[in-house]
């Protein structure tokens, strides 16, 4: 999960972490009491207002990534504006608060209960009574069976990306009356509540051939409060407008237009009114910023505060007067007036703007590939979370962006979610001499012999370049921030792959758009020392150095990922591990790479899930051999698992005790965090440019977005009135 106002299962979570081996670890409880999940770190940012203070009306442009394939939210090439345009148009029985915890839409369901456990669970659904589809047919169990059989994982004519849950249900029955629905399962399911999420109509789900094809390009039937009035993939938008027979709260705005902008247009893209809505990353936010107290001009460096005219003055003296300047440079001079002119226009614009900021539901995690090579030793990649400072990496990408820079403390959940507590402690928090002490009890010897190698083959993929050295050749701090990738929210998702219980194996993890650029301050001068301590003698063992392989994407947008990047190999020269650090393909970085295995160190991010116990199975399951003698990972792309963790998650999904799930989620973390494969650093900033007189959207953080409420403020009324109710409360 970034997220952009995801829905709770829109982009499946994925990652894999490791065994606990022989090493003696801490006692892990991993219980804690229910108050551990605290608050989420950033409140949403949607400049809330009551629903008498949004005006009738408008056009709300709003910035997306692509035009999807597809608008089958449970295709492989299912991207972020597929599950945008669902929660717009289609049923959901369950969406997620503020706080990242499902909530039941009464808009669609007045109840949902579990009335029997023995001999099975029995989930009763009864639904509002004015829920109708587009085309005027009520909603009911014939919907509910059609999805059921074409998720059920039983008929492979079905194209299906993910069936978690619904290989559970033994069957689907109407009720005592039309509007409720019986649903049996085989194995008693706790995460029930995330079924139904989106609801599709039979006539998509009644055959493969519909649900392969019939939701590919259109969406001819709905039941939201808007619909799809039209696909333009000429000019790539999505157009939706209001559905005139929804039974809600009446939408507010007419329509909303999704866009294809592509991320390094989309500050252009607001100056020249072209939308009123993007997500954007820190370099756009800091222009948006500065264009309200007329800073950040295009030559001024981050937070000089010089203004372009500034700028021209200084270039002017620095090249004498125009009698003395030669032809070429009066040219140059004469482009530079009009980019500063150009510049200053588009500053002036963006002070109709706003960024609303909040922390996305996704983490960026360093993943530890455990599979064989160095880091198959438990002890060495303990060594290397050992040598992390945490919470010095999240105040480099946080910080600046005035966000609350504290790591994350579960693979799990984000803090907020019912599910979450700091199970850090089960691995232990930065020290150096206990990584060193690792490492020695590894067999590793500082400054000792080390044989001369071969040229070492580069990693997978056609694209793989050698960055140098213990650090990245992007060693510069000066663009501190994430630009880490986002498993699921690809903007085609092409050839992506899924897990038979349901996640979307990322085969083909195109880089995540919203990439995170520079942050505001003074730097030293190229080549200046570091502070720090230096770098301890380098490893060897068996006449090998201790060198791990960092993986990095090479494409645009990703200097602020070498910038964490080269964070961590400082922190592991510390301790005498060193890091070969190679830059591949945007492309071949996760396909050829991370989900391949070819990597010892990786950056990137995944999203958060209000149902770890269904979603979070496949990403630290235990690897077993497959018919054909491979490695079947699931989505352990760390290849490391344990029957206790498997064991874990088994028990959680299987009890409808709230307060036993908890429990026995928090102890598959602290297991998750002794075997060190994988180290939570960050919730991933989430940065939204918005028209000020937008309201009610926005940073959505955990929330998913209650469209109807979306507008523009009336005339005369003023921010901050009381917000109108969560969809629990509609």
């Amino acid at each position: 999960m970034s997220h952009d106002g995801v829905g709770p299962r829109a982009v499946m979570r994925s990652v894999a972490f490791l065994t606990a081996g022989a090493l003696a670890v801490p006692l892990l409880s991993g219980c804690g009491s229910t108050d551990e999940a605290g608050k989420p770190l950033a409140r949403q940012d949607i400049a809330p207002v009551g629903r008498a203070q949004v005006a009738e009306g408008g056009t709300l442009r709003w910035a997306v990534d692509a035009v999807p394939e597809t608008f089958n939210t449970f295709q492989s090439d299912a991207d972020a504006t597929t599950t945008r345009v669902a929660q717009a148009v289609l049923p959901s029985m369950y969406r997620l608060d503020a706080t990242g915890r499902p909530q039941r839409d009464s808009d669609y369901l007045e109840s949902a209960k579990v009335v029997d456990t023995e001999p099975k669970q029995v989930v009763l659904y009864k639904l509002n009574q004015q829920a109708v589809w587009s085309d005027g047919r009520e909603i009911g169990a014939a919907d509910f069976a059609a999805q059921w059989r074409a998720l059920s994982g039983k008929d492979s004519a079905y194209w299906t990306a993910r069936n978690a849950g619904y290989e559970r249900i033994e069957k689907i029955e109407r009720g005592d009356n039309d509007l409720e629905v019986r649903v049996t399962f085989k194995r008693t399911y706790a995460d029930w509540r995330s079924l139904f999420s989106p609801l599709y109509p039979k006539d998509v789900m009644g055959t493969p051939d519909a649900f392969n094809d019939g939701a590919r390009r259109k969406l001819k039937v709905t039941a939201g409060p808007f619909v799809v009035k039209k696909v333009d993939r000429k000019n790539d938008q999505v157009r939706l407008t209001r559905n005139t027979r929804w039974w809600g709260r009446p939408a507010k705005l007419s329509e909303i237009v999704l866009t294809a902008v592509p991320r390094d247009e989309r500050a252009s893209a607001l100056a020249a009114g072209k939308i009123d809505l993007a997500e954007i990353d820190p370099a756009a936010a800091q222009r948006v910023d500065g264009a309200a107290n007329g800073t950040a001009g295009p030559l001024a460096g981050p937070g000089s505060g010089r203004t372009a005219a500034k700028a021209l003055r200084s270039w002017a003296l620095a090249h004498g007067s125009d009698e003395d300047t030669a032809e070429d440079e009066v040219e140059a001079r004469t482009e530079l007036r009009k980019e500063i002119a150009k510049w200053e226009e588009q500053q002036t614009a963006l002070r109709d703007f706003e960024v609303r900021r909040s922390l996305e539901p996704a983490y960026t995690q360093l993943a530890l590939n455990g599979a064989d090579g160095l880091l198959a030793d438990e002890r060495v990649r303990r060594a290397v979370a050992r040598a992390l400072d945490r919470k010095e990496l999240a105040k480099v990408v946080l910080k600046p962006l005035g966000l609350p820079a504290e790591p994350v403390g579960s693979h799990l959940a984000l803090a907020g979610q019912d599910a979450y507590a700091d199970n850090s402690g089960a691995l232990g928090g930065q020290d150096t001499a206990e990584a060193q002490a690792l490492l020695a009890d590894a067999g590793w010897v500082p400054g000792g012999p080390v044989k001369k190698q071969e040229k070492a083959e580069k990693a997978a993929g056609s694209e793989g370049k050698k960055a140098g050295g213990r650090k990245s050749d992007s060693d510069d701090d000066s663009a501190d921030g994430d630009g880490t990738y986002v498993v699921g929210e690809d903007d085609k998702g092409r050839n992506a792959r899924r897990s038979d219980d349901g996640r979307q194996l990322a085969q083909d993890g195109k880089q995540f758009k919203q990439v995170h650029g520079g942050a505001p301050g003074a730097y030293a001068p190229k080549g200046t020392a570091a502070p720090a301590a230096a770098p301890a003698k380098a490893l060897a063992k068996d006449g090998k150095a201790l060198s791990l392989r960092f993986v990095l994407p090479s494409g645009p947008g990703s200097e602020p990922l070498a910038a964490v990047a080269a964070r961590i190999t400082r922190m592991l020269a510390k301790v005498g591990i060193g890091t070969d650090i190679t830059k591949v393909s945007d492309e071949s970085y996760f396909k050829d790479h991370i989900a391949s295995g070819q990597y010892d160190l990786a950056l990137y991010s995944w999203p958060g899930s209000a149902f770890p116990a269904t979603d979070a199975r496949p990403i630290y399951a235990k690897p077993v051999p497959a018919a054909d003698g491979s490695l079947s990972v699931e989505q352990n792309y760390t290849r490391v698992g344990t029957d206790q963790v498997d064991q874990l998650f088994e028990q959680a999904v299987s009890t409808l005790d709230e307060g036993e799930k908890r429990s026995l989620i928090r102890k598959a973390d602290s297991r998750i965090w002794a075997a060190a494969g994988s180290i939570p650093l960050y919730q991933r900033p989430q940065l939204t440019a918005v028209r000020k007189s937008v309201v009610n959207a926005g940073a959505f953080g955990f929330q998913t977005p209650v469209y109807e409420d979306m507008g523009f403020l009336k005339k005369g009324a003023k921010k901050g009135a009381k917000a109108s109710a969560s969809p629990s409360g509609k």
